[in-house]
């Protein structure tokens, strides 16, 4: 079999079993474990899939850039956010990350709402211009412009004094072994300081997101309060997050 054929083959594999184990792959084709390490890492390279030890998991295409995410779950996203929007209640003081998920949850908050709202995205930061009873506290840093978001040491030290109510938080992967993790290091920095400083971290996940992994952890599941979830998606496939405890709450 040619290298190439082979490599169809793999991702034809973890398509069909959501992973792949190296050893495995090994004696299906005859060859090296070596020579599959470096099939998966030439894969990985090209964003095909995410490595993990022992093997390979599907890679999130939620990792793509800002403009290209937005046309990624349009409308699961429109519902999530609005579904989001729904929880924040008057007074409370509300953490949200970036993302195009998060920029859908503030578009649909009520103009009459009386909040406070922190976030590192001045994409969330901006919607909120004309919603004159929320207290927007924008946090700065250096920008990351993948994500549209402020990271660094600077935006971690703004945390400080501030302790919110809940954190809507958005991921690239949410996988029953890996738990909730994004693609960018000091991101995953950043998004972790922020669930610290809130009593509860709701995550917002569009399909793509489910089953998936990135390259850095952000929280483990046990961390995780609720996850908003389209309401199509097979409640079997997500069964797990209720098996650990999470609250699994249905967008439509």
């Amino acid at each position: 079999m040619l290298t190439e054929q082979r490599k169809q083959k793999i991702l034809a594999l973890l398509k069909r079993d959501g992973r792949i184990v190296a050893k495995e792959l090994a004696e299906l084709f005859t060859i090296s474990e070596d020579t599959i390490r470096r099939d998966l890492r030439e894969l990985a390279k090209l964003g095909l899939l995410q490595r993990v030890h022992g093997g390979a998991l599907p890679s999130s295409p939620a990792v793509a850039d800002f403009v290209t995410r937005t046309e990624i779950s349009h409308q699961q996203k429109i519902h999530i956010g609005r579904t989001a929007a729904q929880l924040i209640k008057s007074g409370q003081v509300v953490m949200i990350d970036g993302g195009t998920t998060a920029v859908q949850l503030v578009r649909h908050l009520p103009k009459d709402l009386s909040a406070t709202i922190v976030t590192h995205s001045p994409s969330v930061a901006v919607e909120l211009i004309d919603h004159e009873n929320i207290a927007v506290e924008l946090i700065g840093g250096r920008l990351f412009k993948h994500s549209m978001v402020s990271i660094g040491a600077r935006a971690l030290e703004s945390l400080a004094h501030i302790h919110a109510d809940v954190f809507f938080m958005g991921v690239t992967g949410i996988h029953p072994d890996h738990g909730f993790t994004t693609g960018d290091l000091e991101e995953a920095y950043m998004k972790k300081a922020l669930s610290r400083h809130a009593a509860e971290t709701v995550v917002m996940a569009s399909d793509e997101k489910i089953g998936v992994a990135s390259s850095y952890l952000v929280l483990p599941t046990a961390e995780i309060s609720s996850v908003i979830i389209d309401m199509q998606y097979p409640k079997q496939d997500v069964q797990w997050l209720a098996d650990a405890g999470v609250n699994l709450i249905f967008s439509g």
